[in-house]
C-alpha cells in the first residue's frame, strides 16, 4: 500500500461522514421550520385563511337574502368574528355581527371605531389589514407593528352592492400563541434528533459493513493474486457492483492463470528449440574439427540447416512482439493474388519434395485484391507449415482458392488441408493462443515455434480479415484465412 493511498479516508468513514451530514441538514430543517419560524409561519397561513374568508364573504353578497346565514356557518366553520356595515349616502347601518371568539378585538372596539375602517380601507384601494395586540396594563387591544405571541389579525374590505351601495366587512381572526407549542416541539425535537442520530449510526454501521465486507474480501484475494496465487477464489457481496467484479477478478485470474502456463511452456519449448539446434551445430562443428575428412559439404549443410532453425525461431518471437505491440502496420496494394500465391507455393514444393511430402494448389480463377501482400503470404504460408508439420501418413498438403459471396460481401477464402489427426474439439480455442502445441505422435520432429497459428490470427486481425479452423479427431484439419474483396 502506497503513502498517497494510506493517507485517503475508508468507505466506512466516509459513509459515517455522509450520514452525519445528511442528519445534521434534516434535524436543522426541523429546528428552524418548527422553532424558528414557526411563528411567522403560523402567521401567514392564518392571514392567507382570512384572505380566503373575505373572498367568500364577497361571493355572498349576489345573495344578500342569505348572507348573514351564510356568514355565520363561515365564521363558525373558522373561528372567526365578522361584523358588517351598509354605507348609503345618509349614513352607516350595522347589517349582521357574528361573535364566536372570545375576547374578540371588533367586538371590544366602539362603533365609531369600526365605521372609521371604512375610510382607511377607501384610503388603502378598498383592503386594509391590521395586527392587534393586548396590552395587560390598560387591559384593551391596541394597533402594533411588532411581531409578538397572540396577535390578532382584522381584516377590513369594501364590496359594493347591488345599488351602488358600499358594503363594509370587518374579520378578526386569532394568531393562537405558540410560545406553549414551541416549548412542546422543542422537547420532541431533542427525542427525534437523539433518536434519528441513533438510527443514522446504526444504519451507517450496518450499510458500511455490507459494502466494504465484499470489498475487503476481494482487495484481499487481490492480494494474494498479486502474490502468483493464480487459484485464489473471488467472491461478490449481495449487491451487483462488487459481483461483477468478483466475476471479473475470477476471469483476471484464470487469464494470468493460462498466461503463466502458457509463459512456463514457452521458456520450456524455446529452451527446448534452440538447445536442439545449439547442440547440432555444435556437436556438428566439433566433428568437423576434430576428425579427419568430416569437413563436408553435408555436415556444412547441417550446420546452416540448424542455423536457419533458430534464426526462424527469433524471428517468429520478434514477429509476434511486433503484432502485439502494434508496431507492425499494413501495407496495402492491390495484386493478383492467385498468381502470388500459386508462385510462393511452387516454391515451397521444392523444400517439401526432399522429405517426401506434396504439396498442391488448387484454384479455378484468377483474383485481384487490395490488401498487403507480404503478410497475408505470411499468414497462409504458417498455415502450410503447420499442416505439414502435422499431415498424415499421404504427406499430403492442399492449399484450396475459393471465392464465394456471404449475403453481404464477396470473400476470397484460402484452405490449407491437411489429413492428419485432427484437433479435440475442446483443443480448438486454444490452438490461437501463442506457444500452444496439439500433442500428437506423428508429427515431423523438426516442429515449429508454437507461434505460427498465433500470428497468423494477428496478420490477419491486422489486415481486416479473420482466420478459422474445421476439425475433428481422425478426420484432419481444414484451416482458412479470408479476406473481403
Amino acid at each position: 500500500m502506497t503513502q498517497s493511498n494510506s493517507r485517503k479516508p475508508k468507505i466506512r468513514l466516509k459513509l459515517f461522514a455522509f450520514m452525519a451530514g445528511f442528519t445534521g441538514v434534516v434535524l436543522l430543517l426541523l429546528w428552524l421550520l418548527q422553532v424558528v419560524f414557526l411563528g411567522t409561519i403560523h402567521r401567514s397561513v392564518r392571514v392567507s385563511e382570512t384572505k380566503d374568508i373575505a373572498k367568500k364573504l364577497a361571493s355572498y353578497t349576489e345573495a344578500p337574502i342569505t348572507l348573514e346565514s351564510k356568514a355565520e356557518k363561515l365564521a363558525r366553520s373558522k373561528s372567526v368574528c365578522i361584523v358588517a356595515y351598509r354605507f348609503d349616502r345618509i349614513r352607516a347601518k350595522e347589517m349582521f355581527s357574528c361573535d364566536i371568539t372570545e375576547n374578540c378585538v371588533i367586538h371590544s372596539m366602539e362603533n365609531g371605531e369600526l365605521i372609521s375602517m371604512h375610510r382607511k380601507a377607501m384610503e388603502n384601494g378598498g383592503s386594509l389589514l391590521c395586527y392587534y395586540s393586548y396590552n395587560s396594563e390598560r387591559s384593551e387591544y391596541e394597533l402594533t407593528n411588532e411581531v409578538s405571541d397572540g396577535q390578532s389579525i382584522v381584516y377590513s374590505f369594501i364590496v359594493k352592492d347591488a345599488r351602488g351601495d358600499d358594503m363594509l366587512f370587518i374579520i378578526n381572526s386569532e394568531v393562537a400563541p405558540v410560545a406553549s407549542t414551541v416549548r412542546t416541539l422543542n422537547y420532541l425535537l431533542v427525542i427525534i434528533s437523539i433518536t434519528m442520530i441513533i438510527l443514522s449510526v446504526i444504519l451507517t454501521l450496518i450499510l458500511s459493513s455490507s459494502i466494504t465486507k465484499p470489498i475487503t474480501r476481494i482487495n484481499s484475494s487481490a492480494k494474494e493474486l498479486a502474490k502468483g496465487n493464480y487459484s485464489v477464489n473471488f467472491e461478490g457481496g449481495s449487491y451487483r457492483e462488487a459481483e461483477e467484479l468478483s466475476e471479473t477478478l475470477t476471469y483476471a485470474s484464470s487469464e494470468l492463470s493460462r498466461v503463466e502456463k502458457l509463459r512456463s511452456e514457452l521458456i520450456a519449448n524455446t529452451t527446448h528449440d534452440l538447445r536442439t539446434p545449439l547442440t547440432m551445430i555444435t556437436g556438428y562443428a566439433e566433428l568437423m574439427r576434430d576428425l579427419e575428412g568430416e569437413n563436408t559439404p553435408e555436415n556444412a549443410a547441417i550446420i546452416a540447416d540448424e542455423a536457419k532453425r533458430m534464426t526462424s525461431l527469433v524471428n517468429d518471437m520478434l514477429e509476434i512482439s511486433k503484432l502485439e505491440n502494434g508496431v507492425a502496420k499494413a501495407n496495402f496494394e492491390q495484386f493478383n493474388i492467385t498468381e502470388s500465391v500459386a508462385a510462393e507455393i511452387e516454391k515451397y514444393q521444392e523444400f517439401c519434395r526432399k522429405d517426401g511430402y506434396t504439396l498442391r494448389f488448387e484454384a479455378n480463377e484468377s483474383v485481384v485484391v487490395k490488401t498487403d501482400r507480404t503478410k497475408i503470404t505470411r499468414a497462409l504460408l504458417n498455415l502450410v507449415n503447420n499442416a505439414l508439420t502435422y499431415t498424415g501418413n499421404d504427406r499430403t498438403v492442399i492449399v484450396r482458392q475459393e471465392r464465394y459471396f456471404n449475403g453481404e460481401r464477396d470473400v476470397l477464402r484460402y484452405s490449407v488441408i491437411d489429413s492428419g489427426e485432427g484437433i479435440p474439439e475442446d483443443k480448438l480455442p486454444l490452438i490461437w493462443d501463442r506457444y500452444y502445441k496439439v500433442d500428437s505422435p506423428h508429427k515431423r520432429s523438426a516442429q515449429g515455434s508454437g507461434l505460427g497459428l498465433s500470428i497468423v490470427n494477428k496478420l490477419m486481425t491486422l489486415i481486416g480479415g479473420r482466420c478459422g479452423v474445421l476439425s475433428s479427431n481422425g478426420n484432419g484439419s481444414i484451416f482458412w484465412i479470408e479476406i473481403d474483396i
